[in-house]
């Protein structure tokens, strides 16, 4: 008997958990749509639901920030290796070329007061050499991990409003993030 009531408080702690789960939704930005075309509308989907499911898992992990929705805009990405319509168009291509990859990403965070705050990040590779072993979207996905863990522990990360001409390495300070 005690057994039965352990495991349905538990079920119910977890209903109450899954319930209070913060909405995500994850839209594409003009400056990603532009590039749909060139890297495949299958690739930027999936970028899309990569960054929704980072988010989502970040904020179901015990100690989470309670949050009741976040609503974001993938701006832009950029693959480390060509995507599969890239390599279709552009003959020269190979899966061994490499690039330099990131993404950009703003929004905004609605906390559990119901008070919505902006967001942004974005993070590109600045150095070729680090590029090893990559796939094609690592660099990415690693922004989207790292925004959705600083999400996760309260943090709101702010690099200001998104600039599309602010992709070459001038463009950023010396910690990385755009002037």
């Amino acid at each position: 008997m005690k057994h039965l009531i352990a495991t349905a408080a538990a079920a119910l702690l977890l209903a109450a958990g899954a319930a209070s789960a913060a909405e995500v939704s994850v839209s594409i930005g003009p400056e990603l749509q532009k590039n749909t075309k060139a890297y495949g509308a299958r690739d930027v989907e999936m970028l899309r639901k990569d960054l929704a499911d980072y988010v989502q898992r970040a904020l179901a992990k015990p100690g989470a920030a309670p949050l009741q929705r976040v609503d974001l805009v993938l701006e832009s990405a950029t693959p480390n290796h060509p995507t599969f319509n890239e390599l279709v168009d552009q003959p020269g291509l190979s899966l061994l070329s490499v690039g330099l990859g990131g993404a950009a990403i703003t929004g905004t965070v609605t906390g559990a007061d119901g008070v919505a705050k902006p967001v942004s990040y974005r993070w590109h590779e600045i150095d070729l050499h680090q590029v090893v072993g990559y796939t094609t979207w690592t660099d990415a996905n690693s922004v989207f991990d790292r925004f959705a863990l600083e999400i996760a522990r309260g943090k709101l990360p702010n690099d200001g409003p998104y600039h599309p001409d602010l992709t070459s390495y001038a463009a950023f300070d010396s910690q990385g993030r755009y002037r």
